[in-house]
């Protein structure tokens, strides 16, 4: 009689200690009741009795999902390999619980399926140039999709686009020849420049009487400053007749 009193102490005690659930913070359990969904139960100690009542724990918090590497064909026929990453948070936990099954895995599986439709939306340089559109438009979508399940799309972004190895050769050599074009011009102009600033300095000299031969002598003087240099100098007919007028005069 008393070791069966005993028993039927221990047996309520460990009834009553399996009831006793504890929620954090951060979650919430989603209570039901011979099946039956009977509320949200909120942080803190809460009792859940056993073979009548289940329940399933919700994690509240912002949650980044990866998504994988996903094969796409751009709208110019290119293939790209582009992978991103979801961020995503439960608003409704019952909703997450009874609308949809592994809402973690649906909202990763839809996530996947828009990228690979939105990427064919555009093109071989869209994509490349416009990483932040395509990710508002993703977001956009999936976030439509899952209100119905209380779940909060935050954001997606575009983490890597891989190209074809013959792509990348492509692109490498349309940068190259993009730079030497510039480099072509950039010369070019700096050519035109250059002759403005010499046929200016041309006519600067030609109208100022012996100007031209200070240049001249100017120049040798430069030249001559180097030890190394061996100068052949050719005396200019005009010089010769400058310093016969010079001779004349005196």
């Amino acid at each position: 009689m008393i070791f069966g009193s005993i028993g039927i102490i221990i047996l309520v005690i460990v009834i009553i200690l399996s009831s006793l659930k504890v929620v954090n913070e951060y979650e919430r359990g989603v209570l039901f009741t011979l099946g039956k969904y009977g509320g949200v139960m909120e942080p803190g100690l809460r009792i859940v009795i056993p073979l009548i009542q289940s329940w399933e724990r919700v994690d509240m918090r912002i949650k980044a999902v990866d998504i994988p590497s996903q094969e796409c064909i751009s709208k110019d026929n290119v293939s790209v390999r582009v992978n991103a990453v979801l961020y995503y948070k439960v608003e409704d936990a019952d909703r997450a619980i009874i609308k949809v099954e592994q809402f973690n895995y649906a909202v990763s599986q839809l996530a996947q399926t828009t990228m690979r439709n939105i990427i064919g939306e555009f093109e071989l340089d869209g994509i490349l140039q416009q990483r932040e559109k395509i990710s508002k438009k993703i977001k956009e979508i999936v976030d439509k999709a899952t209100d119905p399940w209380g779940i909060d799309v935050t954001n997606i972004e575009i983490k890597d686009i891989e190209l074809p190895a013959d792509m990348k050769r492509v692109i490498s050599k349309e940068a190259e020849a993009e730079r030497e074009k510039r480099a072509v011009i950039v010369k070019a102009q700096g050519e035109v420049i250059s002759a403005g600033n010499m046929a200016k300095a041309a006519r600067t000299l030609s109208k100022s009487e012996g100007a031209l031969h200070l240049r001249t002598l100017q120049s040798i003087n430069d030249i001559s400053s180097d030890q190394s240099n061996t100068v052949v100098f050719a005396v200019p007919l005009e010089i010769l007749r400058a310093v016969e007028r010079i001779g004349r005069k005196k």
